[in-house]
């Protein structure tokens, strides 16, 4: 082997190595955690800025990349010929395109690529040096590609939204569970965090039915009464019938003697009222405005839907708030591996959360949908089958579901086993 053919070696072996540079470093880019990456430079990384400079004008930077690496593998393939058809006349052509091809894909594709989408914030610092050097070299090229682009850009106009929309948030906090970066409780604050928004206070009220009240004109003892048998601390007042709510009276009040004379108008505060479709996200700072933990919901008609509390709206956040004179509800209470107890009150996208099913319904509760179901309030005994639910009312009344089984079927879970 003459000077010449190793020189040639050589130079092959380099561009090869230039291959898998590139390729390595188009991952990276394309792979990094762009959180991540932030706050290593708020943190006084130099590189992971550079990469953060580098990755605001991605077209400048894929561009030079995939000219250096065009340029490189051409380079290669054209110097893999000449020594091919030195050594083999006849077939130097073909055995150089094999050969290269193997190589290139082995060593300046597939294995980097994978390297560096394991590591893509390291291999990006590691590479950003010699990559910002030859995005200013090729400055004039880039500049071509450029005007190319804008041209491009004008004929094919694109509509698509590149906003971060809920749903890819919602599978970011997924993959972050997934990958260890996240503990479940704080996915589950994080889910409850996006969807806040999104919750109306007909979604968290206590239902009309359920509204523990108090009249104007009710003495101290039944007020007493009230107060001891249903632990709340504070009591909505209404005038005549509750379709009328007054006011909201404090326990705390309620026993300072100093404070109650007599007269429940003393200590009531000014309710405050929303309608059912109001958000929560805009309830609550209206309830701290109003230094108050309770609002009324009304109807069109001025009558009393219900009411939502503070504590409902915060419990969206971070789950269920249980103190020591609650009574602990469990909304789904399983019997056995395909069979559940599940109150009628229980919320309903949870319902078909635990069944791993799409709620398609417009109502909130577990016994809204069986009436919803059923075009009629059940009796206890009757039942249906949804897709792989079979329902059964247990405890219902003329106006109301109390309680109902659930079972999978079993075709399903035979199906679902096999």
């Amino acid at each position: 082997m003459d000077g010449d053919n190793l020189g040639q070696i050589i130079i092959l072996v380099v561009l090869v190595v230039f291959s898998g540079f590139f390729s390595a470093t188009e991952t990276a880019f394309s792979s990094i955690n762009k959180i991540r990456i932030k706050n290593m430079a708020n943190n006084g990384d130099k590189r992971a800025a550079a990469v953060i400079e580098l990755s605001e004008d991605f077209d400048k930077l894929l561009s030079t990349i995939l000219i250096g690496n065009n340029i490189v593998n051409i380079s290669a393939s054209s110097i893999a010929t000449i020594l091919f058809i030195t050594y083999f006349p006849r077939h130097g052509a073909s055995i150089s395109t094999i050969v290269m091809t193997f190589i290139v894909l082995v060593f300046g594709e597939i294995t980097p690529k994978s390297i560096a989408k394991d590591f893509p914030e390291k291999f990006a610092m590691f590479s950003v040096p010699f990559v910002r050097v030859l995005c200013v070299v090729l400055t004039p090229v880039n500049f071509i590609f450029s005007l190319w682009k804008s041209m491009l850009s004008k004929v094919f106009v694109s509509d698509e939204n590149r906003g971060l929309t809920e749903e890819e948030l919602l599978t970011m906090v997924e993959e972050a569970q997934g990958d260890g970066g996240i503990d479940n409780e704080e996915g589950e604050l994080i889910r409850n965090a996006i969807e806040f928004n999104d919750i109306q206070v007909s979604d968290v009220h206590t239902p009309r039915v359920d509204v523990v009240a108090i009249d104007e004109n009710d003495s101290r003892d039944e007020i007493d009464r009230v107060f001891c048998s249903s632990n709340f601390t504070r009591l909505p007042v209404y005038k005549d019938t509750i379709d009328n709510i007054i006011g909201v009276i404090n326990q705390k009040d309620f026993y300072n003697s100093n404070k109650f004379k007599g007269d429940i108008k003393d200590i009531m505060s000014k309710p405050l009222y929303v309608i059912p479709n109001m958000k929560i996200s805009e309830l609550l700072p209206l309830l701290q405005a109003n230094k108050t933990h309770i609002a009324v919901i009304t109807d069109e008609y001025g009558g009393t839907v219900g009411i939502v509390t503070l504590e409902d709206i915060l419990e969206e956040l971070v789950g269920e708030i249980w103190d020591e004179h609650d009574e602990v509800v469990e909304e789904f209470i399983k019997i056995n591996e395909n069979e559940y107890k599940v109150i009628g009150s229980a919320d309903l996208d949870d319902f078909f959360d635990l069944f791993d099913m799409k709620n398609d319904f417009e109502s909130s509760t577990v016994g809204g949908w069986i009436t919803e179901e059923m075009n009629r309030f059940p009796k206890v005994g009757d039942s249906f089958v949804y897709e792989k639910l079979n329902v059964t009312v247990t405890k219902a009344n003329s106006r109301r579901i109390y309680e109902a089984i659930v079972r999978v079927n079993d075709e399903y879970v035979i199906n679902e086993e096999n």
